[in-house]
């Protein structure tokens, strides 16, 4: 068997952390994988009590941020790729959170 098969099979969130810089995402195999922060601009703009309101499902092959309306699958973070947001769906992102009073980052 292909071991990227057993890898991305294996990958599963059991914890999840967010700082201003990076995302930890420890998996169900020991690993932790950290990924910089401004590859997802949603997260980026949050703020840590949007960050720690974070759901894992999927059995653990997905996350959800319900504040900021963000969703990863942690196959694809194991595989290094960033947000495929389009900057147009950005930019309408980011004017209805300022026009909400949400903070932005400069």
């Amino acid at each position: 068997m292909n071991s990227s098969v057993v890898d991305v099979r294996e990958a599963r969130a059991t914890g999840v952390r967010v700082d201003k810089e990076s995302l930890t995402i420890d998996l169900v195999d020991g690993r932790t994988i950290i990924v910089p922060l401004i590859w997802f601009p949603r997260l980026w703009h949050g703020v840590p009590q949007e960050w720690t309101h974070v759901e894992i499902f999927g059995d653990g092959a997905a996350l959800h941020w319900p504040d900021l309306d963000e969703d990863l699958s942690v196959p694809d973070l194991i595989a290094g790729r960033p947000s495929g947001e389009s900057p147009e769906s950005l930019r309408d992102w980011l004017e209805s959170r300022r026009k909400a009073g949400k903070p932005v980052r400069a």
